[in-house]
């Protein structure tokens, strides 16, 4: 098995494990850890989207424009994996900031208590 497959199985049992949390698991902070963990799984799969077991996309006064095409990793997916990460972290400041103020109110964080109505 080669890195990229075993990358891409990597990211897509770190997707399956946060949609698991997402959706089977009581607790809201666990809830956020699931999301971090599928944040992750995704940003994995990007990065080995753009690998392709080449050099690094920086262009050489010395090197060929064709072989700098066809040698150097793709950068596109790179930029937006850093773009998701400053995001997931904006995110998860605003999930802890809601998570807070829902245990203040209800004095718990499971999800069930939190959402049934009155």
């Amino acid at each position: 098995m080669d890195f990229q497959m075993a990358s891409f199985i990597t990211s897509g049992l770190l997707v399956i494990i946060g949609l698991y949390g997402v959706f089977f698991v009581d607790n809201v902070l666990k809830k956020i850890i699931a999301l971090e963990i599928l944040g992750s799984g995704v940003n994995l799969a990007l990065i080995t989207i753009g690998y392709n077991g080449g050099t690094i996309p920086i262009k050489l006064p010395n090197v060929p424009v064709d072989v700098f095409a066809k040698e150097s990793a793709y950068p596109l997916t790179h930029a937006l994996v850093l773009t998701n990460i400053v995001i997931e972290a904006s995110m998860l400041a605003v999930m802890l900031g809601v998570s807070i103020i829902l245990y203040k109110k209800y004095k718990t964080l499971k999800s069930s208590v939190i959402l049934k109505e009155d």
